[in-house]
């Protein structure tokens, strides 16, 4: 089957679900000829209503309804926190259509390679996924398909994923605007995205933490506005990623704290020339690591 005549549920229609399924009807379903459907299900119903209105969603459900979508469902992204997400994976996995394929949206990937084999149905492939895509504000309302155009998606395979799932899913978030696939084991998965993710929000909310005042951006170039975005940060959810992914962040955050120093040590010494080597190696290493994002073709 093509993907513009398969069914989609997307389950939390949050600022990351609403931008599936917002990119999904752009991309996919606005195709002459597309048969495809978008379901989606909240626990609030302003944005189920908001997007029975703009045309992204054909039919919504309220949770408690969720049971009566999930059969009719070919596709399902599972946009909740991680272990929410695995609650869900739990309490549904009779509710599933066979053969239907499903996935999440979660910042930590070790939790489910350990408990996935023992909560799913044989019948149902559970591709675990990571788009690296998104905006600092929360809800339907900032959800944008946008969002995903010229961005990574993340795929860690399983043994039990099957060949053509795994091709379909690759096909369907190249759709969606991903100009590029990484595909890694669960493990690598969370020690990098411990650093270039989960690092990068405790470094922004910690330099935000340390500002004298609010004042202090009456003094901004830029670089202060820049490096502090991320601090408008969901709270509930970074703390259980970071919690779930604590030992590889950690770690992070003690070789940042010792590289941290380093230039402590050199500029209280006035040693210039190890300062300058300090600068100038991670120009160097910045310059030959190139864009993160690629420019899709």
């Amino acid at each position: 089957m093509q993907l513009k005549d398969l069914t989609y549920g997307i389950v939390g229609l949050g600022i990351m679900g609403g931008s599936f399924a917002k990119a999904i009807r752009q991309n996919i379903l606005s195709q002459n000829g597309a048969g495809g459907k978008i379901y989606a299900c909240n626990r609030s119903t302003a944005c189920l209503a908001a997007s029975l209105s703009e045309g992204v969603s054909d039919k919504t459900f309220t949770v408690d309804k969720v049971n009566e979508m999930l059969p009719g469902c070919d596709v399902v992204f599972v946009c909740l926190y991680p272990h929410a997400t695995l609650e869900f994976l739990k309490e549904h996995k009779n509710d599933f259509k066979s053969g239907a394929i499903v996935t999440d949206i979660s910042g930590v990937k070790g939790i489910f390679e350990k408990q996935l084999p023992a909560i799913l149905r044989p019948d149902v492939d559970f591709i675990i996924g990571h788009p690296m895509a998104g905006g600092e504000k929360e809800g339907y309302a900032h959800s944008s398909a946008q969002f995903f155009v010229d961005h990574n998606y993340i795929l860690c395979e399983q043994p039990f994923n099957k060949a053509e799932n795994l091709a379909l899913m690759r096909n369907l978030v190249s759709e969606m605007g991903f100009s590029r696939i990484t595909e890694t084991t669960c493990a690598t998965h969370d020690h990098k995205i411990g650093f270039t993710s989960q690092l990068c929000h405790v470094i922004a909310s910690a330099l935000v933490e340390s500002a004298e005042d609010p004042e202090i951006t009456a003094f901004g170039g830029g670089s202060f506005e820049d490096l502090t975005r991320i601090a408008m940060i969901n709270a509930p959810l970074w703390t259980e990623l970071f919690i779930s992914n604590k030992e590889k962040l950690c770690a992070h955050i003690e070789t940042f704290q010792k590289k941290l120093e380093e230039f402590r040590t050199a500029i209280e010494a006035e040693d210039s020339e190890r300062l300058k080597a300090l600068l100038e190696d991670p120009r160097a290493k910045r310059l030959s690591m190139g864009s993160i994002r690629t420019v899709r073709k």
